[in-house]
C-alpha cells in the first residue's frame, strides 16, 4: 500500500492523502479579495486529488501584504469569495486550509512579473514594519521597528484573521513564520537587533512566533489542526539555523501545534542554498525524530516515487508541492497510477481515467 495515498488524521481532520498543495502567491487580488482565478487555480487542484489545498499566504493586515495585490483576509468583506472556495474544495473531496500571513520588511512590492521592487505610497504602497529598522534590500525603503503598540495590533491582527477563516469554513489555519516575513524576522538574529524582550536570546527571539500562535488559538478550536511553516535555516552563518529549529518546534508541540511545514532561507540576500531535488527534507527529518512532531517536506519535489521514498523512510508525513502542482493540477491522479493505486476520479472525469 502507497504511504503517499493512505490516508493521515490531524486531529478532527482526516486527509485522504499525504499531497498538500503548498501555499502559491498568485498576485492576482484587488485590495485583497479573492476572485475566480483563485476559485478556478485552487478549486482545480481539488478536482486533481490533492489531499490539502493551503492558499497563498493571506495578509492579516493591508500593511502585512507582500505585493499590492496580495490576497487578504484582513476584513470581513473578503469572507464571501473565500467561502465559495471553500465550499468547492470541500464538494469534491480535499480540505481547505489559509495561510495566514505579514510580509514585515519585505512588504509593499509591485507586481513581480512587471516591478520587482517596492512602490512608494503614490503607486500603492506604504511604510514597512520589521523588529528592527534593517532593510532586504540596500534599496528597500528603510521598516520601522515595531514598538509594543505595533506589536499588539499585529497579534490582534493574526487572531482577527483567524476568526474569519473559521466563520469562512477553512479546516486548517498555517501560520506562516518562514521565508523572510515578519515573523521569520523575528526569529533570526540577522533582522533582529531588539534589546528588549523581543531581542537578543533565542527565548526572547522566538516569544513573538508564540504569541502569534497563542492568539490564533484564542479563537481557532484545539480540535481543528494547526501548522507553522518556518525556514529551518537561514543559509547564513550566524542566522537561524536547524538546531533553534529543532528546539523551536519541540515548544510549538507543546503549545499545541500539529505539523511544522518545513522549508528553508528567504531572510539574508547573502544566503547559499545548495538547490537539489530534496535538498530540503533533511530538516524536515530532523524536525521529526528531534521534536516528535508531524513535519511536512517541500522543495524540489516533483515524482510520485520521489514522494513515496520520503515517506517510506519517515523523513516526513506530509509532501507539500508548488510547482510541480502549477504545472500538473492533476498529478495526484497520475501519480496514484504509477504507485499502482486504485483513487476515485471526480465523475465528470472518468471516461478518461
Amino acid at each position: 500500500m502507497s504511504i503517499l495515498f493512505s490516508p493521515i488524521q490531524i486531529k478532527n481532520v482526516v486527509l485522504k492523502n499525504r499531497i498538500v498543495v503548498s501555499p502559491m502567491c498568485e498576485y492576482s487580488s484587488i485590495d485583497g479579495f479573492a476572485n475566480n482565478w483563485h476559485l478556478v487555480h485552487l478549486g482545480s487542484r481539488a478536482v486533481g486529488g490533492a489531499g490539502l489545498i493551503i492558499t497563498e499566504a493571506a495578509a492579516v493586515s493591508p500593511e502585512g501584504r507582500i505585493s499590492i495585490v496580495d490576497l487578504g483576509i484582513w476584513k470581513d468583506e473578503h469572507k464571501a469569495k473565500l467561502k465559495e472556495i471553500v465550499d468547492f474544495i470541500h464538494e469534491n473531496g480535499s480540505v481547505s486550509g489559509i495561510q495566514l500571513a505579514h510580509a514585515g520588511r519585505k512588504a509593499s512590492f509591485d507586481i513581480p512579473w512587471e516591478n520587482p521592487a517596492q512602490v512608494n505610497e503614490e503607486k500603492g504602497g506604504w511604510d514597512t514594519v520589521a523588529p528592527s529598522a534593517i532593510q532586504f534590500n540596500p534599496k528597500d525603503k528603510m521598516p520601522i521597528a515595531l514598538d509594543a503598540a505595533g506589536i499588539e495590533k499585529v497579534k490582534a491582527d493574526f487572531k482577527a484573521a483567524t476568526k474569519r477563516a473559521l466563520e469562512v469554513g477553512f479546516k486548517v489555519v498555517e501560520v506562516h513564520a518562514a521565508h523572510g516575513y515578519l515573523i521569520h524576522q523575528f526569529l533570526s538574529p540577522l533582522s533582529n537587533q531588539r534589546t528588549d524582550e523581543y531581542g537578543g536570546s533565542f527565548e526572547n527571539r522566538i516569544r513573538f512566533l508564540l504569541e502569534v500562535v497563542a492568539a490564533v488559538q484564542e479563537v481557532w478550536p484545539s480540535e481543528n489542526p494547526l501548522f507553522v511553516r518556518i525556514s529551518a535555516t537561514d543559509w547564513v552563518d550566524g542566522g537561524w539555523n536547524e538546531e533553534e529549529s529543532i528546539q523551536l518546534s519541540k515548544i510549538l508541540k507543546e503549545k499545541g501545534v500539529d505539523v511544522i511545514d518545513t522549508s528553508t532561507g528567504g531572510l539574508a540576500r547573502e544566503q547559499q542554498i545548495p538547490v537539489a531535488p530534496n535538498y530540503q527534507v533533511k530538516f524536515a527529518e530532523a524536525i521529526k525524530q528531534e521534536a516528535a512532531i508531524l513535519t511536512g517536506a517541500v522543495g524540489l519535489i516533483t515524482e510520485a516515487v520521489q514522494a513515496e521514498e520520503v515517506l517510506e523512510k519517515n523523513q516526513a508525513d506530509l509532501i507539500f508541492m508548488a510547482r510541480e502542482l502549477l504545472r500538473n493540477p492533476y498529478f495526484p491522479l497520475q501519480a496514484a497510477k504509477q504507485l499502482g493505486v486504485d483513487v476515485s476520479w471526480p465523475k465528470q472525469y472518468e471516461r478518461a481515467k
